[in-house]
């Protein structure tokens, strides 16, 4: 598991980054455009929307099954899934808690993709986490 910003690279360089640059700059006009106060399933729609406008494909609350030993524990509801590449969980919260890193994680090691970014949309401008497994 590591933890990593835009600055920091694996393998000399950065996991899905033209992908990330679009997500990102998709997330800085949704922003840009609503500001602030919205419960985090308008922020979704919003880039949802942006997505379709800019031709990135996506999958809003894909639903992902936990299997331990053969036997089924339980389902996962992912936010947005781009491209089938990178997970997006979004937040609209006053502050980021370490909880969203790690709810990022099991998503990351329950669908065996390797990239996810927390996306928060409630506080002066948009916060966001890359997070590598």
């Amino acid at each position: 598991m590591t933890r990593i910003n835009e600055s920091t690279r694996i393998d000399n360089k950065i996991i899905h980054k033209e992908l990330s640059y679009d997500i990102m700059e998709a997330a800085f006009e949704v922003y840009n455009t609503l500001g602030p106060g919205y419960s985090e399933g308008i922020y979704e729609a919003a880039l949802a929307k942006e997505f379709r406008d800019r031709n990135i494909k996506y999958e809003k609350q894909k639903l992902i099954e936990v299997w331990y030993k053969g036997e089924k524990m339980g389902e996962y509801r992912l936010d947005i899934v781009v491209e089938g590449k990178i997970i997006l969980e979004l937040k609209a919260v006053s502050e980021l808690n370490k909880i969203f890193e790690a709810q990022i994680l099991s998503y990351l090691k329950a669908t065996g993709l390797k990239l996810g970014i927390l996306l928060n949309f409630g506080g002066k401008k948009v916060e966001y986490k890359r997070i590598v497994d």
